[in-house]
């Protein structure tokens, strides 16, 4: 049987050793945690703005029907105001020319 014999100094050596590569690992852990979690904040902000503009696109779609009904109607007050615009000139020409 073949006994290793260690020193009181090597194995305090060896024990500061992985102390100070345990806390090491440790904050190279702990910003990569932050890391991550900062990245899923600035993910979830981004879906979360995708998420509202979705939304006014789809209001807006919603919308459009109702643009072609206001569309016909100012088909007709167009069609209107020609004709208002027509008469008016008439009454203006006739009160140019009429004496009385």
């Amino acid at each position: 049987m073949n006994v290793i014999l260690v020193t009181e100094a090597a194995a305090s050596t060896v024990w500061w050793i992985s102390l100070v590569l345990g806390l090491v690992v440790i904050v190279v852990v702990a910003v990569l945690l932050t890391l991550i979690v900062r990245t899923a904040r600035q993910i979830d902000e981004a879906a979360s703005a995708i998420w509202t503009v979705g939304q006014r696109v789809a209001s807006n779609t919603v919308h459009i029907p109702m643009l072609h009904q206001t569309n016909q109607a100012v088909d007709g007050i167009l069609s209107q105001a020609a004709a208002i615009d027509r008469a008016t000139g008439l009454i203006e020409t006739h009160a140019s020319e009429c004496p009385g």
